[in-house]
C-alpha cells in the first residue's frame, strides 16, 4: 500500500530568517526612522509580535512581513492576520498567529474532500496530520492535485511519500 502525510508546517529556521530581515528592513527604512517599534518572533508560542507607533505603521510592518515569508518560500497562509490589534498605551500591538499543525477541522475538511472526490484511497486524521493511503500511486497523485487546487486557507505540505 502506498501512502504519503499532509502536514502544515513552517520551518523555524526559515521563518526566523523573515523576522530579522524584516528587523533589518525597518531600522533601515526612511519612512521608520526615529519611531518607535519592534517585531519580535516567540518560537515558543508560535506567535509574531508588532508594536509601533500607529495603525498605518503597523499595516506597513504587516506588508514588510508577508513580503519577507513569500522571498523565504513561506506560504502567505501559515500567518493568521486575523486577530485585531490592540492599544497599549501609547503603542499599538498585535500578535499574528504562525499556522503549525492541522487542527481538528482543517482535518475533517481535508479527509471530506477526499471522500468526496470519489478518488479510491483512504484518508485517516492523525494527530495534526492526515495520512492518505490507496493501492496506486496515480491515486496519490491526484489526491494532491485535488488538494493543490482546492482553496483551503490553510499552507499544505504532502512528506513521506511511500510506495
Amino acid at each position: 500500500m502506498a501512502s504519503f502525510d499532509i502536514v502544515s508546517k513552517v520551518d523555524p529556521q526559515t521563518l526566523e530568517n523573515a523576522i530579522n530581515t524584516v528587523k533589518k528592513e525597518i531600522q533601515n527604512r526612511y519612512d521608520f526612522k526615529d519611531t518607535k517599534g519592534s517585531v519580535e518572533l516567540d518560537k515558543k508560542n508560535n506567535l509574531v509580535q508588532i508594536s509601533t507607533e500607529n495603525d498605518m505603521r503597523l499595516r506597513q510592518i504587516e506588508d514588510i512581513i508577508l513580503t519577507k515569508i513569500v522571498k523565504q518560500n513561506i506560504d502567505s497562509t501559515a500567518l493568521d492576520f486575523s486577530k485585531e490589534h490592540y492599544a497599549s498605551g501609547p503603542m499599538v500591538k498585535k500578535e499574528v498567529k504562525v499556522r503549525a499543525g492541522l487542527d481538528k477541522e482543517d482535518g475533517k475538511k481535508i479527509v471530506k474532500l477526499i471522500k468526496d472526490s470519489k478518488i479510491k484511497v483512504t484518508a485517516a486524521i492523525m494527530d495534526d496530520q492526515v495520512r492518505v493511503t490507496g493501492k496506486n500511486i496515480d491515486d496519490l497523485q491526484a489526491v494532491i492535485a485535488l488538494l493543490r487546487r482546492a482553496e483551503l486557507g490553510i499552507p499544505l505540505q504532502f512528506i513521506n511519500m511511500k510506495s
